[in-house]
């Protein structure tokens, strides 16, 4: 299975302090550690099944391909 050729860029905006544990888990696998730092993924159905958990946490500042 190839990988997909569109990529999407991911940047926390709000630190995960006081929300559900499980939210602070999807941004660790998002591979988001520091506070206005991004990273950028591949866009795949289960990185925006992700994103979309944590709207409130991250933005999505481009996608491209």
């Amino acid at each position: 299975m190839a990988k997909p050729e569109k990529k999407i860029m991911l940047k926390l905006v709000k630190s995960g302090i006081g929300f559900d544990y499980r939210q602070k888990e999807i941004i660790i696998g998002l591979g988001l550690r520091r506070l206005n730092r991004t990273v950028e993924l591949y866009d795949t159905p289960s990185i925006r099944g992700m994103v979309a958990k944590v709207p409130h946490l991250v933005k999505i500042i481009s996608t491209r391909g």
